[in-house]
């Protein structure tokens, strides 16, 4: 055996290389150049830049734009060129990221600084020069003493909280310039691989651009979602009461003990909230009827509608649960997606003329018989099995699904009668101010837990599943959100600390061939920011409990 060569399989062919060839020169090598929406590459399905050395027999694909892994990859590098054009222009202004708006990243602006409006178009710009020139991306590796050097000269106290747990001697660091900050994840070869990109003035802040995926050439057009910005700047006043911001502060709080009132807070301000959604409701009866709770995959919808049952019945409200379950057709009858495969998340997966009647006899003080569905044959059960239902006077109709907010759903029930809300985790902890949580991983990490303790999935079924339920929220959920009377964030600041505690494990189960890997390495790597935090100190009320088990509500 010769040790200073490797395989490398790439399309179908075997490349025997120098150990230590790096993937740009594999790449180099077999097509003769690289085209500019190649952003990473997947070695034995880890993701990497492409300045990766290969050091061991490898199976070598490349991430392009316009595929999954490839998206993060791209807001990440255009997110650096955008930091590197604000470090040159001004360099005494601190953007620190804030939420996601659709395609769009929206900053804080700390520090002196010009007008924003005049600051964006100056930062877009030189961005725009960046690009021109291909200016490239320098990963290098650093002992952790180094990189916390820099840090601390440079006042970056949110990276320096989040290094202490840290527990590798070395760190990858990444630049394209003045600008250095630690490589939280692969990033473009050269800025000549962004050409599409936007920064304006929004909200108080700068808003950073992206294209969307199926389009790396054009940005869509930006529609405000007014309700979404305040959700997310009252997450903000929150965090800001909790003194919580980062991973760092939150890593801090688990290891000092300080954790315990965070989660009793957290929690209370969750109550406060459902209440005031309550006294909203209670405030707008008896004209309004129909409760409709609706929200993406993993969001903690069932456990907002009942504590928010809890709170109507202190205003003297009783609510009743009609299941949008029990109206599924029949499994043969499911429409299909684009891949051949059943749509259950589909309007039409919804016997609609059915649930229409049934809707309009019941808020008319009529009794109806509603149905029943067994999931397990994919039937609708015989009628002799469904259950009698009518609304008392003092009672509330309650609806919970995904397509509580399309009007289609309770088109015979007039607009007065209804209370809409909206429920989605939209996590407002950041890594540190310059990188973002992605908000659906929170979720993703919350469904993978639950699935794998209380309905029998593996971590890989989970991931395998989960492109298909984004598709699934992007046409049925989230066009419809801004349309909600009010929305309730159901992230907890602390809940990715007590989620590893169990997603690692889980995680670890999936195997290096698995075509989810690549996913579950992610994961893994992200979840190792944080410091694992017990479940014991989860109330048995808690929104996360619907996820890891114990909640006085009796789901999981």
């Amino acid at each position: 055996m010769n040790d200073s060569h490797v395989d490398v399989t790439y399309r179908g062919r075997c490349h025997r290389v120098p150990s230590g060839t790096t993937v740009a020169q594999v790449l180099l090598a077999a097509d003769g150049a690289i085209a500019n929406d190649v952003l990473s590459a997947l070695v034995n399905r880890r993701q990497v830049m492409l300045d990766f050395p290969i050091h061991g027999a490898a199976e070598l694909d490349v991430v392009r734009y316009g595929d999954r892994a490839g998206e993060s990859v791209y807001k990440r590098s255009v997110s650096l060129l955008f930091y590197e054009a604000c470090l040159e222009l001004y360099p005494e202004a601190r953007p620190v990221i804030g939420q996601s708006l659709g395609n769009c990243y929206h900053y804080r602006v700390r520090g002196p600084h010009p007008a924003l409006a005049k600051m964006a178009r100056a930062i877009e710009t030189r961005m725009r020069e960046l690009h021109s020139e291909a200016r490239p991306f320098h990963r290098r590796t650093v002992t952790i003493e180094e990189i916390e050097n820099f840090f601390r000269e440079r006042g970056h106290d949110d990276k320096l909280a989040l290094l202490r747990t840290r527990r590798s001697s070395t760190v990858h660091t990444i630049s394209c310039g003045a600008f250095v900050d630690v490589a939280h994840g692969p990033y473009a070869p050269h800025a000549g691989c962004l050409p599409t990109f936007g920064v304006a003035a929004f909200g108080g802040g700068l808003m950073l651009r992206f294209p969307r995926r199926g389009d790396r050439a054009s940005l869509p057009k930006f529609t405000p979602r007014p309700l979404l910005h305040a959700t997310y700047t009252e997450t903000q006043h929150w965090q800001e009461l909790l003194e919580i911001e980062n991973v760092g502060q939150l890593n801090a709080l688990c290891l000092n003990g300080g954790v315990g009132s965070l989660v009793r807070v957290a929690e209370g301000l969750h109550e406060k909230k459902i209440s005031q959604i309550a006294d909203e409701i209670a405030a707008r009866w008896p004209a309004v009827r129909l409760i409709t709770v609706a929200g993406p995959s993993s969001s903690g919808k069932t456990t907002f509608a009942r504590r928010l049952g809890v709170q109507l019945r202190v205003n003297g409200l009783e609510p009743v649960a009609l299941s949008l379950d029990n109206y599924y057709v029949d499994r043969e009858h499911t429409p299909l997606d684009e891949d051949g495969k059943p749509d259950f998340e589909a309007l039409e997966a919804i016997e609609l003329e059915l649930f229409h009647r049934h809707l309009a006899e019941l808020m008319a003080g009529r009794e109806v018989r509603t149905p029943s569905f067994d999931f397990l044959s994919g039937q609708r059960r015989s009628e002799s099995e469904w259950a009698p239902m009518t609304l008392g006077d003092h009672q509330l109709l309650v609806v919970e699904g995904i397509h509580g907010l399309n009007d289609r759903l309770t088109a015979s029930v007039p607009r007065g009668q209804k209370f809409r809300v909206y429920v989605s985790a939209l996590s407002q902890l950041a890594i540190d101010d310059h990188n973002r949580i992605f908000t659906s991983d929170a979720r993703l990490i919350r469904r993978l837990v639950r699935d794998r303790l209380y309905r029998g999935f593996s971590a890989e079924r989970t991931l395998d599943l989960w492109e298909r339920v984004r598709r699934g929220e992007g046409r049925w959920i989230f066009p419809f959100q801004e349309g909600a009377d009010v929305m309730f964030n159901s992230a907890l600041v602390y809940e990715p600390a007590v989620l590893k505690t169990y997603a690692e494990r889980f995680l670890l189960q999936v195997q290096r061939s698995s075509p989810a890997y690549t996913e579950a390495f992610r994961l893994l790597k992200f979840l190792s920011l944080f410091v694992p935090m017990f479940p014991d100190e989860v109330p048995q009320t808690s929104l996360l409990r619907e996820f890891i088990g114990g909640s006085i509500f009796g789901h999981s």
